[in-house]
């Protein structure tokens, strides 16, 4: 839902963590945000949530006002599990409004 969101209590780094039923090929990552700085994105191809490698890291724009939206395209990538780490923000708080992966 577009009116729910997940929001960070104040301190960093924060993380949440999705997982899909099974391996499989993503092609890219979306994400809308609000004052996030710096996002690491790790993920495990195990069939627990352990093991987790980096994948990207990014400093974002700062979008006074409005939802940072961020693509990033990951070419011949597995997983089982996403984890997204916010390791520092504009502000006290921040908002995750949407994640999207595409794939396979």
């Amino acid at each position: 839902s577009s009116e729910t969101f997940w929001t960070t209590t104040g301190m960093f780094p924060q993380e949440f963590i999705i997982g899909f039923p099974k391996c499989v090929k993503i092609s890219k990552v979306a994400i809308q945000s609000y004052l996030v700085r710096t996002l690491r994105i790790e993920r495990s191809i195990s069939k627990d949530p352990v093991g987790f490698e980096q994948c990207i890291e990014k400093d974002l724009q700062h979008t006074e006002g409005q939802l940072q939206m961020e693509e990033f395209p990951l070419p011949d990538f597995q997983a089982t599990y996403l984890r997204f780490i916010i390791k520092s923000a504009f502000d006290h708080f921040v908002s995750v409004h949407r994640v999207m992966a595409e794939g396979t």
